[in-house]
């Protein structure tokens, strides 16, 4: 039995922590990683056309105290902030290009991902990662290079995940009402903020990741599972 939606799905939008990604491939091999290179990356390209305004930015975020620390304490934290995730989304570049890094996607991604686009629909990546971020982990996946799959990349300089007016957004960027999208994501709050704005909704809850069912939005462990819920194209 298919899950009622708005409208038939046009545009699959995903979420990658804990959605497309293994939580802990962020958490303990990204973050870390991160970390320990920061030092020796703002020491050898701080003042890079790149990489000198996301500094200046984190200055002015937080006057009087020194950028490094500003970084730490973000990074700590675990700070959702759009110059912090730009910075990272630069160190994981030098990460990935010499094969220190390779993308984690649970087993059944890529193929429903494919499967999806052959089939005609459209898809889109809105992560609190930046979009250098995304783009590196999808293009230097353990399946290949995937970017030629999606339409757009989002991150948050559309807005908060957990805001409506986030998705309303990414929907007039990609051309579509948001009853066109099917949002997938492992928490329940960006869910519903997506819900609010229109969007159909799906939670993966991925065994090992510790996601709990939010109880108000359909429920797939994988991705063939979406496929069932939403009648989506199948892979080969």
């Amino acid at each position: 039995m298919t899950v009622p939606s708005p409208s038939e799905p046009r545009l699959v939008l995903t979420d990658i922590e804990g959605t497309t990604t293994a939580i802990s491939f962020v958490h303990e091999r990204l973050f870390p990683f991160a970390a320990a290179a920061l030092e020796g990356f703002l020491a050898a390209r701080g003042t890079d056309s790149d990489v000198a305004p996301i500094l200046a930015e984190v200055a002015a975020m937080q006057p009087g105290q020194p950028v490094i620390d500003t970084l730490r304490g973000w990074m700590a934290s675990d700070a959702k902030v759009t110059p912090l995730k730009a910075l990272q989304g630069l160190i994981w570049r030098q990460g990935y290009a010499d094969g220190r890094l390779a993308g984690h996607l649970w087993p059944d991604v890529a193929a429903a991902l494919a499967g999806w686009k052959a089939g005609g629909l459209r898809l889109a990546v809105y992560s609190s990662g930046s979009e250098e971020a995304q783009r590196l982990l999808f293009g230097h996946s353990e399946a290949g290079d995937l970017t030629a799959l999606f339409d757009a990349f989002f991150d948050t300089r559309m807005g908060a995940k957990r805001e409506a007016a986030s998705y309303h957004a990414i929907a007039a960027a990609l051309g579509l009402a948001t009853g066109a999208i099917l949002f997938l994501s492992d928490v329940a709050a960006e869910l519903d903020a997506a819900r609010q704005a229109g969007c159909a909704t799906c939670q993966l809850v991925r065994a090992g990741d510790g996601t709990q069912p939010a109880g108000h939005h359909p429920i797939a462990a994988e991705f063939t599972e979406v496929s069932r819920l939403f009648a989506l194209p199948h892979p080969a």
